[in-house]
């Protein structure tokens, strides 16, 4: 008798919780319908979310302890770029600068443009860090905050930062990369910042940066394959390494998002549909290195960077759609409360639009090859401009994955000592 009524005093709470959620559907959705609309200044909408909706944020401090900050590592378990990198303080250093540059020399141009279009992106971390800071109920509001979301947001921050790093001292050592232009465009895409269109909302927030962290883990999971196929084993693990960790930042942020579907599910579907039909921009979209127009003929340089990525392989767009659809479709059962009718409806449209964001980007840059001419491109690299209906190279994702996984803390003993 004992242990089954131990049994009920355990199950209690959960189902109590379980109530407290379904009421708190409830109460969001029939509130939301009453709402006023958004604060519009300059055409941008604003502070997007319902007073209900931010109340929900509020009440997730405990679920960003418990689920979210266990996600980062301690600094001590983590790798430092000087890890990956010729040791300036040993006798051979010279020698192993040496050693890089002969294993590099031989890497297509068009891998350096696409390993420099990633390290800007993730050098641009100051703008990242700011819109976090922008969403209403989880933005570090002092600046030191201990909350969970003040505290996960500067040690992402902190971790992400080694990415930028470890990618621009590789780049500089290799002697390939115009480093003077690479800063101008740096200094030039923070100083642009970005509007991913979140509304300061966090339920769009979090929608963005958990598909952004998707994307990132599958660019350098990809050119850390294809430095392994150019055979520079280093820059293979340097990439890798940056790839597991973006994929650890991924199962946050998706963790987020799956908790606003199970708690919130309308709105969860609506955010995730909105920023479907906005179509997720890329945070590097606005980088200029002041010239790469004015040479090549007027081009965009993070369209000629983002059609050379796509050429190699790098970053394949058809592949990320996958992952749209699969994400739709694993948090279908949190919209088992609704009725059939109205569950089938927001399914299918969704489904729409997650076609429509497919069809926008289908499609592969190969025909008439153009040169990149100065800047931090490299003067051999073409670049396709014209888009034709060619499907996509395998991704080779198994691969890419092993790759990830290998990698870890993992350096190179030549550099480590060890």
């Amino acid at each position: 008798m004992r242990s089954v009524a131990a049994r009920c005093h355990t199950a209690l709470p959960n189902v109590r919780a379980a109530q407290r959620v379904q009421q708190r559907r409830s109460h969001i959705c029939s509130a939301a319908a009453t709402k006023e609309g958004p604060i519009i200044i300059d055409g941008q909408v604003l502070h997007s979310i319902t007073q209900e909706r931010l109340e929900l944020i509020n009440s997730l401090d405990d679920f960003a302890a418990e689920q979210i900050l266990p996600i980062l590592k301690p600094v001590d378990k983590l790798w430092q770029p000087q890890d990956f990198l010729p040791d300036p303080e040993s006798p051979d250093f010279l020698d192993q600068i040496h050693d890089l540059r002969e294993r590099t020399k031989n890497i297509p141009d068009e891998y350096f443009v696409t390993l420099v279009g990633d390290m800007i992106t993730e050098e641009a971390l100051p703008t990242y860090m700011a819109m976090l800071n922008t969403l209403d109920g989880v933005r570090d509001e002092t600046g030191a905050s201990p909350s969970p979301w003040g505290q996960w947001t500067r040690q992402w921050v902190a971790e992400e930062n080694r990415h930028g790093d470890l990618m621009n001292k590789f780049c500089w050592l290799t002697g390939r990369v115009n480093m003077r232009s690479v800063e101008v465009t740096i200094q030039n895409l923070i100083g642009s910042g970005m509007n991913p269109k979140t509304e300061n909302n966090p339920y769009l927030g979090f929608v963005y940066t958990s598909f952004q962290e998707r994307a990132t883990k599958v660019s350098h999971g990809n050119t850390a394959r294809l430095a392994l196929e150019y055979g520079d084993e280093t820059l293979s693990k340097i990439c890798g390494a940056i790839a597991a960790d973006e994929s650890r930042h991924e199962i946050a942020y998706t963790r987020i998002i799956d908790e606003l579907f199970r708690q919130d599910p309308n709105g969860a579907m609506l955010a995730f549909a909105d920023m479907m039909r906005k179509q997720i921009v890329m945070p590097a979209h606005l980088m200029d290195d002041m010239e790469h127009g004015a040479k090549n003929g007027g081009r965009n340089l993070f369209e000629d960077f983002s059609i050379v990525a796509e050429d190699l392989g790098v970053y394949n767009a058809v592949g990320i759609d996958d992952e749209l659809e699969s994400g739709m479709g694993s948090r279908s059962p949190h919209l088992e409360h609704l009725v059939p009718v109205e569950r089938r409806e927001r399914v299918e449209r969704l489904a729409r639009l997650v076609h429509d964001v497919r069809h926008r980007r289908g499609g592969r840059f190969v025909a008439h090859q153009e040169p990149w001419r100065g800047g931090w491109g490299g003067g051999t690299t073409t670049v396709g401009t014209t888009r034709c209906s060619s499907s996509h190279p395998p991704r080779r994702s198994g691969q890419t994955e092993r790759v990830i996984r290998n990698s870890g803390r993992d350096a190179p003993d030549h550099y480590t000592g060890r």
